[in-house]
């Protein structure tokens, strides 16, 4: 329902200038959709994770067992940075 009423362009803008402009972040692309704006990623940069879409329809089908989030904290301590919580509560 939110799809073709310009947060495509917003979205694309985002991530376009947070990789000019920022160095070290990891992005984590769940599904061929998200999957399509690793071409505005700096991949020299930045960190790129990618895996299957976490719905019900495909989370079996690679992300379950993806580990993004060990990983994400992985490569933030490894850059001498803090984890993130990802506990929810």
């Amino acid at each position: 329902s939110h799809q073709h009423k310009g947060w495509e362009i917003f979205t694309d803008s985002v991530i376009q200038k947070l990789s000019e402009e920022k160095k070290g972040m990891v992005f984590l692309l769940w599904g061929k959709f998200a999957q399509s704006k690793e071409r505005l990623i700096d991949p020299k940069k930045h960190f790129i994770l990618k895996a299957a879409h976490p719905s019900p329809f495909s989370a079996y089908n690679g992300f379950f067992g993806c580990r993004h989030f060990s990983k994400t904290n992985e490569i933030l301590r490894k850059l001498g940075k803090a984890g993130i919580d990802w506990k929810i509560g």
